[in-house]
């Protein structure tokens, strides 16, 4: 049994969040918020409540044992990408790329 939750359109290169996800894949819930918690990094909110809601699919959706859960997968695709221009030296522009991302993030029960 496997609980999943997905948030779309995060205005983050998935580089950066990719880094976060690094951190707790593989470890269980309890760990992976803690260590959430004190990462200094912008991702490690957005991905702090997408595990949240993660554990509130299996636990009310699927009838999974919190204490039981650990973090199966945790990735982040690519999403739309803004294109922006900026003024620069002699009436040249300069292409800004305002990356997103969509994340996705299963939880499982250890047998």
């Amino acid at each position: 049994m496997e609980a999943k939750a997905i948030v779309k359109y995060v205005r983050m290169s998935s580089m950066k969040i990719g880094i976060v996800l690094d951190l707790i894949r593989g470890k269980n819930v309890n760990e992976a918020f803690a260590i959430l918690k004190y990462t200094p990094k912008d991702a490690a909110e957005v991905v702090y409540k997408l595990l949240k809601s993660a554990v509130a699919n299996a636990e009310n959706n699927l009838n999974l044992d919190k204490a039981n859960l650990y973090v199966a997968e945790a990735y982040a695709c690519q999403g739309p990408t803004l294109k922006r221009f900026r003024p620069h030296a002699q009436g040249r522009a300069f292409r800004i790329k305002k990356r997103s991302s969509h994340i996705t993030l299963v939880v499982k029960e250890r047998a």
